[in-house]
């Protein structure tokens, strides 16, 4: 008992001591604020689709604990700003308490309706947050770019139910689905008036083909993406740009536009050409930023022509893998497959692949990796499946990246397995001896390789921000078959007509030291 009586008497203690200090007696705030930043960017939003949420602090410099009078946004309710302030929402406030030598957090966001103003497909909004009034005012400027789109999403007649789209059977028989929606034939061609924002998998109808014209823009909410059904066919029209804008390049990417989630891998799916679709072809298309770039199922290898062309094109920074073909049939030209979590090209359990003057890379950042940049095979491991390799053919490329081996042949015995690589520039250092016995890497069989290079620096401009140029003295320089290059490289540049190099860019002189 004697304890909870001293207790309490030390408690009381305590309070009167408190009572008497003046540490909380608050003056009035001079303007002598410090800001974190004195001007807020939102990035861009699309209309209707609220923003990230940025913050910035607060700073009383001062060795006097002080009362801001007022906080609140210029336009005041009618502001289109959300704002908190010392973790309490809101648009104004008042008295607002700030220690000596002490900050506090202020979080914006935002959502805007393009609708709601007459400034054309872009508008920039802007307001600003006052602090105190008079002779004693100070502000930080809030601006937001706000963009017009098109939206592309499941149109539910009953919000409860979700539309999906079959995707196959499991083992046992149940339909496995994903949540999309089947184009209208109406949606089948994509221009550049405007951008695209998708929700959710947008279906190609069966026996129907999405047109993308040149200069178009889509962008793709999480677990979003493409995807043609039995029979159907994308066509993607990008064409060569003359400016840095890339305006006629066709650009599929992840829809949070703030500038951090420039080279996040993974925000959307990517790109789902199923087994039975046909007659692909993208030109002067950007795909970044996917899970898979673009992932294709079981085609039948013996089909007349390309299943998938590719020309001009580009998949960088996939979180798993950049080009992931299963028994397909690929011509891809002038191409780049660029950093990949695995790998940034996978050919397997068979089929034919024809690559001609591409860059195929992996200087991957984001974690460790332990696959090549190019795997090639006719089987799936531990599935028991094979089918025959017809042809893998690369021919004036660059395979490399920032791995010892760069390149993995597996093959399954009894099934045929054709592969060739010439005047390629590749990475392939044995530095352990593991595979000098192997005959799959005896560059010496002009059966399979002819004129390799092996281990010389392409000398990439800067591969971790995805600049693939090479410079005059790479490795790749000269080193192509003047009777098989493509005339021209990715960016309309005229190759050498004796000496071209391999890879998607003919060299330039990038004043490497």
């Amino acid at each position: 008992m004697k304890k909870i009586i001293f207790t309490v008497i030390v408690a009381v203690f305590v309070v009167g001591l408190s009572s008497c200090r003046n540490d909380f007696e608050f003056s009035q705030s001079t303007g002598n604020l410090g800001f974190s930043q004195d001007t807020i960017f939102l990035d861009t939003v699309f209309t209707t689709i609220g923003s990230s949420t940025r913050t910035f602090k607060v700073y009383n410099r001062s060795s006097d604990d002080i009362v801001i009078p007022r906080v609140a946004l210029a336009r005041g309710t009618e502001s289109r700003y959300r704002l908190a302030v010392d973790g309490k929402p809101g648009q104004i406030f008042e008295n607002v308490e700030l220690l000596a030598k002490d900050s506090m957090y202020v979080f914006i966001e935002t959502t805007l309706d393009i609708n709601d103003f007459s400034a054309g497909d872009e508008f920039l909004y802007e307001d600003k947050i006052e602090f105190d009034s008079g002779a004693n005012l100070q502000s930080v400027q809030l601006v937001t770019l706000v963009k017009d789109a098109i939206f592309l999403f499941s149109e539910r007649e009953d919000e409860e139910i979700e539309e999906r789209l079959p995707i196959g059977v499991d083992e046992e028989g149940n339909e496995l689905s994903i949540s999309g929606f089947f184009l209208e034939d109406s949606e089948l061609n994509l221009t550049n008036e405007k951008p695209y924002v998708i929700y959710g998998f947008a279906a190609i109808p069966p026996n129907r083909t999405l047109t993308i014209d040149a200069g178009a823009r889509l962008f793709f909410h999480a677990n979003s993406g493409i995807i043609a059904a039995n029979e159907a066919s994308l066509k993607i029209n990008g064409a060569l740009s003359t400016t840095d804008a890339m305006e006629n390049e066709v650009i599929l990417e992840g829809d949070r536009l703030e500038p951090r989630f420039n080279d996040v891998a993974g925000q959307w799916f990517g790109i789902w050409l199923t087994a039975g679709s046909k007659n692909h072809e993208l030109a002067y298309t950007t795909i970044k930023n996917a899970s898979i770039g673009i992932l294709m199922d079981s085609q039948s290898p013996s089909s007349i022509g390309a299943t998938l062309k590719l020309s001009n094109s580009k998949v960088f920074n996939s979180s798993n893998v950049g080009l992931l073909a299963t028994t397909a049939n690929v011509v891809a030209t002038n191409s780049i497959f660029h950093n990949a979590g695995q790998s940034a090209v996978v050919a397997r359990l068979g089929g034919t692949y024809t690559f001609n003057n591409c860059t195929i890379t992996n200087y991957w950042r984001l974690g460790s990796r332990r696959d090549p940049s190019l795997s090639i095979s006719n089987t799936i491991p531990n599935s028991g499946l094979r089918e025959p390799l017809v042809q893998a053919l690369f021919t004036n490329c660059i395979i490399y990246g920032d791995r010892d081996i760069e390149l993995v042949l597996t093959p399954v015995e009894g099934e045929v397995f054709n592969y060739n690589f010439e005047n390629t520039l590749l990475k392939f250092d044995d530095r352990f001896n593991q595979l000098t016995t192997d005959p799959l890497y005896n560059f010496s069989n002009t059966d399979r390789y002819r004129d390799l290079v092996l281990n010389q620096s392409p000398l990439f401009e800067s591969p971790n921000q995805n600049l693939l140029r090479i410079d005059n003295a790479s490795g790749a320089n000269g080193i192509g078959n003047p009777l098989t290059i493509t005339v021209n490289d990715i960016v309309g540049k005229l190759r050498d007509a004796t000496l071209p190099d391999a890879g998607a860019f003919e060299s330039i002189d990038l004043e490497i030291n």
